[in-house]
Formats: structure tokens, C-alpha cells, sequence
């Protein structure tokens, strides 16, 4: 896979802007569930301790802060969306209270939790289904000026183990063609295409070494004319990976970090502007690296 440098973008947000491109932006990953994939939530110490975990991720330099209050594990309950709304909303006030200047993420699907989220200090929707699931989700983020992650997903959580796996030639392909009619439903919505950022869906509907075929030719999706976020971390194809060359028995999260780092220095060098990740330093360090090997 050639490094492939990317092109710069103003990303509009509903009051400010952020530039892509000349480095790799942060996204920290803030779990408000009780349940996780990769065991990060935080519901169950309390809602002070989501909190503090936000600030500290700003405090440690993260670019923005991206809430969920609802667990995409595979195979999880969904929530209604005034059951994500409490847990979601004291949180975001209060780190909005605290950090005025923090760029604050909502990750959701529901039409509804955006509108509250952003009235109180939300700037970006980091929508999963792609705006599939909710039918007034396109209109919300028009409504709010948002910053819009479109997010290609094959299907919901509970249809991905059954589903029919891709060739390996296909992957891309069928991700490509995905957010090209989620990106022009978008528009034609009324989303300004300048508040949008694509992300590939890593894990969403794509099983195993699938992964690893999207990864390997993530600069290919360049040519949809957007920024690209990557959602990589502590994702399963990672352990798979690298099973067969690790000692046995290690907590997920320490199974999958140098993995993790390795997936998110290899996107950035295929083209990704933005990066979602739970641990922000090695982030940080890894894209630094991986941004002046761009620069050369």
C-alpha cells in the first residue's frame, strides 16, 4: 500500500470549523454504556466518572470528544432514544460546562438525541447507521448545523454474524458504492457537503480478514472527495491478527494495543484525516510519526 497524502478540508461544524489534512486529528472514544466490546464502559462507575474520563481525554490532547450512550456492540439491545438521552445529555452538559472549547461528538442514530445533543453544545453527529435507521436524521443534522460522521454499515449488529461474507476483491467495492449513495442522499437532504466526513465502518457489517482488505485499500475511498475517519481501535480483526504471535490469556485491551496503534498508523498513511480511538497518547504519537513520513 503506497502512503497516500491527503488533501486538506475545512470541516463545518454548527459553530466553528476544523482543518483536516496537515495533521491527523484525535476523536476519543468516551463509552457511556454499562457494556462494550472492548470492556471501556463507563456507566457502570457513575456519572461523574464519564465525566472526568471526557475531561481527561481532552486534557491529554484529544481533538474531540465523541459520546456514546449506546452500546453497537454485535448482537446489543438497542435503546430507545430517551433511554440514551439520560444517560447521554447530563454528561455532555457538564463537559461542555467544564471544557467550553472542547470539540464535543454525539454518537448516535437517533434523530432526536441529536437535537437535544446539540442544544446542549454537541458540534458533530457521528451517525453509525450512515443516516439509515432514523428517517428524520437527515433533516436533524440539517436542522443543527452539525458536522455529520457518515458511517458506511452493512445491516444492523444482530444480522452481521449471518450475513453473506465478501470476497476479498469485493470489499472496498461495496464500501465504495455504500457511502457514494449515502454521501448523495446526504446532499440531497440538504447537508452541506462541507460538514461531512466518510468513515468506512471498520467491523460494521464486515467480519474478520474483511477488515483487512478495507484496510489495505482505504485510499482508494479518496476518491469520494471527503475526509476520511478511521474506527479502528481494539476492533476484533486486530486480536485475530495477531493470536498466533502473543502469549495467551491477555485482557482484551492489552491484546489489541499495539495492534491498534500498527491499523491506525497504516490509515493514516492510506489517507485517514481523523483517527477514533480509546487511547489517545499512542494515537497522538503514532500519528505524528505517521503525519511527517506524509510530509517527506
Amino acid at each position: 500500500m503506497p502512503f497516500s497524502p491527503r488533501s486538506a478540508f475545512h470541516w463545518q461544524l454548527r459553530t466553528r470549523s476544523l482543518t483536516l489534512g496537515p495533521r491527523t486529528l484525535v476523536m476519543a472514544i468516551i463509552n457511556l454504556t454499562p457494556d462494550s466490546f472492548s470492556g471501556d464502559g463507563l456507566a457502570t462507575r457513575g456519572e461523574q466518572a464519564c465525566i472526568n474520563a471526557a475531561i481527561d481525554a481532552y486534557d491529554a490532547g484529544a481533538d474531540i470528544l465523541d459520546l456514546g450512550a449506546e452500546s453497537t456492540r454485535p448482537g446489543a439491545d438497542p435503546l430507545t432514544a430517551a433511554a440514551e438521552q439520560r444517560r447521554l445529555l447530563p454528561v455532555l452538559e457538564a463537559v461542555h460546562d467544564a471544557r467550553p472549547d472542547a470539540i464535543l461528538s454525539v454518537d448516535t442514530y437517533h434523530a432526536l438525541t441529536a437535537l437535544e445533543a446539540a442544544r446542549a453544545g454537541a458540534e458533530i453527529i457521528n451517525d453509525v447507521s450512515g443516516l439509515l435507521w432514523d428517517e428524520h436524521m437527515a433533516e436533524a443534522v440539517v436542522t443543527t448545523r452539525c458536522g455529520l460522521v457518515l458511517m458506511h454499515t452493512r445491516g444492523r449488529s444482530k444480522e452481521w454474524a449471518s450475513q453473506p461474507r465478501l470476497a476479498p476483491g469485493d470489499v472496498l467495492s461495496t464500501v465504495c458504492t455504500g457511502l457514494r449513495e449515502q454521501l448523495a442522499f446526504a446532499q440531497a437532504a440538504g447537508v452541506n457537503s462541507h460538514s461531512i466526513v466518510l468513515d468506512p465502518g471498520f467491523g460494521f457489517g464486515k467480519l474478520g480478514a474483511e477488515n483487512l482488505s478495507l484496510l489495505a485499500g482505504l485510499d482508494g475511498l479518496q476518491s469520494l472527495g471527503c475526509p476520511l475517519l478511521a474506527g479502528l481501535s481494539r476492533k476484533a480483526f486486530l486480536g485475530d491478527a495477531v493470536r498466533t504471535v502473543q502469549p495467551e490469556n491477555l485482557p482484551l485491551a492489552t491484546a489489541r494495543f499495539i495492534p491498534t496503534i500498527a491499523a491506525n498508523t497504516a490509515a493514516i498513511l492510506a489517507g485517514a484525516h481523523i483517527l477514533r480511538v480509546h487511547d489517545v497518547q499512542p494515537a497522538r504519537e503514532a500519528s505524528a510519526i505517521a503525519d511527517a513520513l506524509l510530509m517527506q
